[in-house]
């Protein structure tokens, strides 16, 4: 990509994102299924934080967004999330973690086009409160955990 369509030839760029936040209304299972996942999760008094890489999922615990916050989406309620993680390994290993979490395939695998304009390999499960997650696996993530174990 050119300068001029990443905005990189300007003062400042957005550069992506650092984190979404949701409500959410079962905490407790809600932290168990992202743990279960294998993500770190940092516990808060009214938030719960899922950490992806450099990235992270603010969960609103419920006597938050049910007050009166008002740094959020006013008419968003559990459920409200679409979310797409990037996976990477196999579409096996993949199945093992979802069914030790207790998420089911609700679709997939399909082919999908992701935020990196290729074609890849999409899983849909939802979480506890309901969330859709999007499991996305490009091309290249089976050949890079392949080299890595």
């Amino acid at each position: 990509m050119s300068p001029d369509e990443t905005g990189l030839g300007q003062a400042g760029a957005v550069l992506g994102f650092d984190h979404v936040a949701l409500p959410m209304k079962n905490t407790d299972a809600m932290i168990s299924f992202y743990r279960s996942l294998g993500l770190a999760v940092a516990e808060h008094r009214y938030l719960v934080q899922v950490h992806l890489g450099d990235q992270m999922i603010n969960f609103h615990r419920p006597e938050l967004w049910q007050g009166d916050f008002s740094l959020r989406a006013p008419e968003a309620q559990p459920p409200c999330g679409d979310l797409c993680l990037v996976w990477q390994g196999s579409a096996e290993e993949l199945a093992r973690l979802l069914q030790k979490a207790g998420a089911v395939i609700i679709e997939g695998p399909v082919e999908r086009e992701g935020g990196r304009r290729v074609t890849a390999s999409s899983v849909y499960v939802r979480d506890p409160d309901g969330n859709l997650i999007e499991f996305m696996t490009y091309p290249d993530s089976t050949k890079e955990h392949a080299d890595v174990s």
